[in-house]
């Protein structure tokens, strides 16, 4: 397929990442949200992140503006029609998601590929939630999106191959590398990385080390490039608390229970990066 327009759902951090990036690789983009000030806000925060790519030497201005001129923006689905794909990436939420998905399904065409960017949640049973699920499939993209290589490729059970390669395909021209992985709690990534995480905090409750040692301990004696604790508060902790609570429930195992400290500190609002305060504090 040639793939020219892509339509996406949620205006948040994901979203305004992945417009970023399909702006810049040629691709017309339509943005949508729930209110024109989230959507002034993502343009805003794209037009930021590309200065910064022009003071590293590693874009024009002239790529910044083709790029921003890509990017349209509604809070109406019907402006969806003549997307030839549209990725989900609202708040890890299943029944918000539902309801989305129902949505786009409404005014698409029947050809239109559909995928979420989900992190945790079933791709099977989304793709139940629309009209032929086979076009389904999820696109999991890495925060910070620009910076990231990765994308998973999730297939649900009804995904086509077509469907699959088209999403390699995206990747490629993203310039992104693809993994495939099976429809599984967590798939591959955070299926590993966030129980680490949620470890991290248990040591914290216990204290038996500070939040800085504790991150130290992970960046200086594993290689990591940010600590375990840092990273959740760049996830955003109750994106961490939804993941785990969907590894629990899915795997009906005890050792993805969330850590009462997080669910403390969600309950408290302290939610990392995007409040001003998570296990460290931002200004």
């Amino acid at each position: 397929m040639n793939l020219h327009t892509i339509g996406l759902i949620g205006a948040g951090t994901m979203g305004n990442g992945i417009a970023q990036i399909c702006a810049l690789a040629g691709i017309n983009v339509t943005l949508l949200d729930i209110s024109e000030a989230a959507l002034e806000k993502a343009l805003a925060t794209v037009s930021k992140n590309l200065d910064r790519q022009i003071a590293k030497q590693l874009l024009s201005e002239k790529q910044k503006l083709e790029a921003l001129q890509r990017i349209q923006t509604s809070t109406d689905y019907a402006t969806l029609e003549s997307a030839q794909l549209v990725i989900e990436a609202a708040t890890e939420n299943l029944d918000l998601k539902l309801r989305v998905l129902q949505q786009i399904a409404a005014q698409v065409s029947a050809d239109c590929v559909i995928a979420s960017n989900t992190s945790s949640l079933s791709i099977t049973q989304l793709a139940a939630s629309v009209s032929q699920p086979e076009r389904f499939i999820g696109l999991h993209f890495f925060n910070p999106v620009p910076m990231m290589g990765l994308i998973e490729v999730i297939r649900g059970l009804q995904t086509s191959d077509g469907t699959h390669a088209l999403a390699l395909e995206l990747a490629q021209r993203l310039g992104k590398t693809a993994i495939t992985a099976g429809n599984r709690p967590g798939f591959v990534v955070n299926r590993i990385l966030v129980p680490m995480i949620n470890e991290a905090i248990l040591v914290l409750q216990e204290g038996l080390a500070s939040a800085d040692d504790i991150d130290a301990g992970m960046r200086l004696g594993c290689n990591q490039p940010i600590g375990p604790l840092a990273l959740a508060d760049l996830i955003g902790l109750d994106t961490v608390l939804a993941i785990l609570e969907a590894f629990y429930d899915g795997f009906n195992d005890s050792k993805y229970r969330p850590a009462p400290l997080l669910k403390e500190m969600v309950a408290a609002g302290y939610l990392g990066r995007k409040s001003g305060r998570g296990f460290h504090a931002y200004a």
